[in-house]
C-alpha cells in the first residue's frame, strides 16, 4: 500500500460464512489496514473478526458514518489518508455506498483525488436481478418505497407503469417488519399479469427468490415480517 486508498469493503448480507462469499483478498486487505470507516461500529468489529479471528481490535481506528453523522465531520474522517493511511469502508450489509450514506465520503474521496477501490462481494440488488428473469440490461432502484399509504401507492402504480413504458426492471426495499404491507399494496394494486419478484435473505442458506405473477402470488405470500427482502416488478408479457 505505497500510496493511500480509500477500500469499499462488502459484507455479509445475513447469517452466512465469510467463505462462502468474501473473497481471500479482501480479508487480506481488512486484517492490513488500520483506519475504517463504518456505519456501525458493534456490527463492523463482528464481521472483521470473522474475516481475521486475530485481529487485534483495539489498535483500530474507527469513524461511525450513518444517519446520525453530523455532514460537516465526514470530510475529517479522511483525515488519515492525507498522512498515506489507507482507509475501509464497511456498511452495515453488503456494499457500501449502494443504498448507504458511505456515498458520501466516497464523493469526497474522489473530489480530492484519492484512489477508490471497490471490493468484490454480494449485492442484494444485483444478485436478485440475477435470479429474477427480469431485464437485466435496464433497471432502477428506488430505495424506499413512501411510509404514507397513499403515496406508497401511487408509487407503486408509477413503477409499475415505467417497467411496462421503458421495459425497465423496478427494484426496492422496505424495513423488514413493513415487507408484508408492501407486498400486498403490490398484489392489490398492480396488474395481474404483472411480474413481481420476490427475494429473500439473499446469499443466506434460507435464501428464497421466486417470480410469480401478481395474480399468482394473491393468497400465496410468504412470511417476511422479519426477513430483509429486494422486491422486484417488471412488465407482464
Amino acid at each position: 500500500m505505497d500510496k493511500a486508498v480509500l477500500y469499499l469493503i462488502p459484507v455479509l448480507l445475513g447469517d452466512t460464512s465469510v467463505e462462502r462469499v468474501i473473497p481471500e483478498f479482501n480479508k487480506r486487505i481488512v486484517s492490513e489496514l488500520k483506519f475504517f470507516i463504518v456505519e456501525n461500529i458493534r456490527s463492523a468489529r463482528r464481521f472483521m473478526k470473522k474475516c481475521d479471528p486475530g485481529i487485534d481490535i483495539d489498535s483500530l481506528t474507527f469513524y461511525e458514518l450513518n444517519k446520525h453523522t453530523n455532514k460537516k465531520d465526514i470530510e475529517g474522517y479522511l483525515a488519515p489518508m492525507k498522512s498515506g493511511n489507507s482507509m475501509g469502508v464497511i456498511s452495515e450489509a453488503g456494499c457500501p455506498a449502494i443504498a448507504d450514506p458511505g456515498a458520501e465520503v466516497v464523493a469526497i474521496a474522489q473530489k480530492k483525488g484519492y484512489k477508490v477501490v471497490p471490493l468484490v462481494g454480494p449485492s442484494s440488488l444485483l444478485m436478485a436481478i440475477m435470479a429474477s428473469g427480469f431485464n437485466g440490461q435496464s433497471f432502477a432502484f428506488h430505495g424506499y418505497l413512501p411510509i404514507d399509504s397513499s403515496k406508497r401507492v401511487s408509487k407503486i402504480k408509477y413503477l409499475e407503469m415505467q417497467s411496462y413504458k421503458d421495459d425497465q426492471t423496478q427494484l426496492f426495499i422496505e424495513t423488514p417488519y413493513r415487507n408484508q404491507k408492501l407486498a400486498e399494496d403490490i398484489i392489490e394494486n398492480c396488474k395481474p399479469h404483472t411480474q413481481l419478484c420476490i427475494a429473500m435473505n439473499i446469499s443466506c442458506d434460507d435464501e428464497c427468490i421466486v417470480t410469480k405473477s401478481v395474480k399468482s402470488w394473491k393468497g400465496n405470500l410468504p412470511d417476511m415480517q422479519k426477513t430483509p427482502t429486494v422486491f422486484l416488478i417488471y412488465r407482464g408479457k
